[in-house]
Protein backbone atom coordinates (compact mmCIF):
# COMPACT_ATOMS: atom_id res chain seq x y z
CA UNK A 1 0.00 0.00 0.00
CA UNK A 2 1.38 3.33 -0.65
CA UNK A 3 0.00 6.95 -0.07
CA UNK A 4 -0.16 10.37 -1.65
CA UNK A 5 -0.93 13.56 0.80
CA UNK A 6 -1.49 16.99 -0.90
CA UNK A 7 -2.64 20.10 0.32
CA UNK A 8 -3.71 22.78 -1.72
CA UNK A 9 -4.48 27.01 -0.87
CA UNK A 10 -7.08 28.92 -2.47
CA UNK A 11 -8.17 32.21 -1.65
CA UNK A 12 -11.92 31.48 -1.90
CA UNK A 13 -14.59 30.72 1.13
CA UNK A 14 -14.53 26.65 1.32
CA UNK A 15 -17.81 26.27 0.62
CA UNK A 16 -16.78 27.94 -2.85
CA UNK A 17 -13.57 25.60 -3.41
CA UNK A 18 -15.80 22.63 -1.97
CA UNK A 19 -18.76 23.27 -4.47
CA UNK A 20 -15.92 22.97 -7.19
CA UNK A 21 -13.99 19.97 -5.63
CA UNK A 22 -17.14 17.91 -5.70
CA UNK A 23 -18.59 19.19 -9.42
CA UNK A 24 -18.25 16.16 -11.88
CA UNK A 25 -17.96 18.83 -15.05
CA UNK A 26 -15.46 20.77 -13.12
CA UNK A 27 -13.54 17.57 -12.71
CA UNK A 28 -12.88 16.60 -16.48
CA UNK A 29 -12.02 20.66 -16.79
CA UNK A 30 -8.97 20.09 -14.44
CA UNK A 31 -8.34 16.86 -15.96
CA UNK A 32 -8.22 17.98 -19.56
CA UNK A 33 -5.06 16.69 -21.22
CA UNK A 34 -4.51 14.61 -19.16
CA UNK A 35 -7.56 12.19 -18.55
CA UNK A 36 -9.89 11.80 -20.21
CA UNK A 37 -13.54 10.42 -18.82
CA UNK A 38 -16.62 8.78 -20.24
CA UNK A 39 -19.75 8.15 -18.47
CA UNK A 40 -19.30 10.60 -15.62
CA UNK A 41 -22.45 11.79 -14.54
CA UNK A 42 -23.80 15.53 -14.48
CA UNK A 43 -23.65 17.68 -11.50
CA UNK A 44 -21.89 16.78 -8.26
CA UNK A 45 -21.05 13.45 -6.08
CA UNK A 46 -23.88 12.04 -4.17
CA UNK A 47 -23.07 9.39 -0.94
CA UNK A 48 -23.67 6.16 -2.30
CA UNK A 49 -23.38 6.71 -6.04
CA UNK A 50 -21.40 3.90 -8.03
CA UNK A 51 -19.95 4.74 -11.28
CA UNK A 52 -18.67 2.13 -13.95
CA UNK A 53 -16.70 4.84 -16.38
CA UNK A 54 -14.10 4.40 -18.99
CA UNK A 55 -10.67 6.67 -18.86
CA UNK A 56 -8.02 7.22 -20.87
CA UNK A 57 -4.57 8.52 -20.12
CA UNK A 58 -4.10 11.70 -22.42
CA UNK A 59 -6.92 10.99 -24.30
CA UNK A 60 -4.32 9.29 -26.16
CA UNK A 61 -3.85 5.31 -24.50
CA UNK A 62 -6.99 2.79 -24.74
CA UNK A 63 -9.55 3.50 -22.42
CA UNK A 64 -10.05 1.48 -19.81
CA UNK A 65 -12.48 0.50 -17.10
CA UNK A 66 -12.72 2.17 -13.76
CA UNK A 67 -15.27 1.78 -10.64
CA UNK A 68 -15.95 4.58 -8.39
CA UNK A 69 -17.77 4.07 -5.20
CA UNK A 70 -18.58 6.96 -3.32
CA UNK A 71 -18.59 6.17 0.12
CA UNK A 72 -19.47 9.66 1.59
CA UNK A 73 -20.39 13.41 0.16
CA UNK A 74 -20.66 15.15 3.17
CA UNK A 75 -21.47 18.67 2.44
CA UNK A 76 -21.79 20.31 5.90
CA UNK A 77 -18.22 18.62 6.76
CA UNK A 78 -16.97 19.22 3.80
CA UNK A 79 -15.35 15.67 3.53
CA UNK A 80 -15.73 13.17 -0.03
CA UNK A 81 -14.37 9.66 0.57
CA UNK A 82 -14.77 7.10 -2.43
CA UNK A 83 -13.28 3.98 -3.30
CA UNK A 84 -11.88 3.39 -6.91
CA UNK A 85 -10.44 0.37 -9.00
CA UNK A 86 -9.15 -0.27 -12.57
CA UNK A 87 -7.16 0.57 -14.95
CA UNK A 88 -3.87 -1.77 -13.35
CA UNK A 89 -4.95 -0.40 -9.53
CA UNK A 90 -6.80 -2.73 -7.13
CA UNK A 91 -7.72 0.00 -4.80
CA UNK A 92 -7.37 3.78 -4.72
CA UNK A 93 -9.13 4.88 -1.36
CA UNK A 94 -9.22 8.73 -1.88
CA UNK A 95 -10.58 11.14 1.00
CA UNK A 96 -10.73 14.92 0.00
CA UNK A 97 -11.63 17.42 2.42
CA UNK A 98 -12.12 21.23 2.53
CA UNK A 99 -11.37 23.47 5.35
CA UNK A 100 -10.96 27.04 6.38
CA UNK A 101 -7.60 28.87 6.49
CA UNK A 102 -6.73 32.86 7.35
CA UNK A 103 -7.93 34.62 4.04
CA UNK A 104 -9.30 31.48 2.21
CA UNK A 105 -9.28 27.63 2.27
CA UNK A 106 -7.37 24.51 2.06
CA UNK A 107 -8.14 21.08 -0.53
CA UNK A 108 -6.18 18.36 1.10
CA UNK A 109 -6.35 15.05 -0.81
CA UNK A 110 -5.23 11.39 1.08
CA UNK A 111 -5.09 8.80 -1.34
CA UNK A 112 -4.46 5.16 -0.36
CA UNK A 113 -3.11 2.94 -3.21
CA UNK A 114 -2.96 -0.77 -3.84
CA UNK A 115 -1.61 -1.87 -7.32
CA UNK A 116 0.52 -4.81 -6.04
CA UNK A 117 4.01 -4.49 -7.68
CA UNK A 118 3.16 -1.37 -9.24
CA UNK A 119 2.19 0.45 -6.41
CA UNK A 120 4.89 2.62 -6.27
CA UNK A 121 4.65 3.76 -10.41
CA UNK A 122 0.65 4.49 -9.40
CA UNK A 123 1.70 6.38 -6.31
CA UNK A 124 4.23 8.86 -8.56
CA UNK A 125 1.47 9.31 -10.86
CA UNK A 126 -1.42 10.32 -8.13
CA UNK A 127 1.12 12.67 -6.88
CA UNK A 128 1.33 14.43 -10.54
CA UNK A 129 -2.43 13.87 -11.16
CA UNK A 130 -3.51 15.79 -7.86
CA UNK A 131 -0.90 18.36 -8.31
CA UNK A 132 -2.20 18.93 -12.00
CA UNK A 133 -5.54 19.68 -10.44
CA UNK A 134 -4.59 23.09 -8.63
CA UNK A 135 -3.51 25.53 -11.66
CA UNK A 136 -7.08 25.12 -13.68
CA UNK A 137 -8.84 24.55 -10.44
CA UNK A 138 -7.32 28.07 -9.01
CA UNK A 139 -8.15 29.93 -12.39
CA UNK A 140 -11.80 28.46 -12.53
CA UNK A 141 -12.20 29.72 -9.02
CA UNK A 142 -10.27 33.09 -9.58
CA UNK A 143 -9.55 34.00 -13.16
CA UNK A 144 -6.02 33.47 -11.92
CA UNK A 145 -3.46 32.67 -14.43
CA UNK A 146 -0.46 31.88 -12.16
CA UNK A 147 -1.00 30.63 -8.42
CA UNK A 148 1.66 29.87 -5.44
CA UNK A 149 1.15 26.30 -5.17
CA UNK A 150 0.20 25.40 -1.07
Amino acid sequence: MGTVALEHDYPVEPRELWAIATDYGALQEVMKGIVSFDGLPEGRTETGQKLNIQVSLFGRLPSQPYAIEVIECDDEAMILRSNEKGAGVKSWQHTLTVTSIPGGSRLTDRIEIDAGFLTPFFVMWARYLYKARHEPRMRMLTGATSAVQG
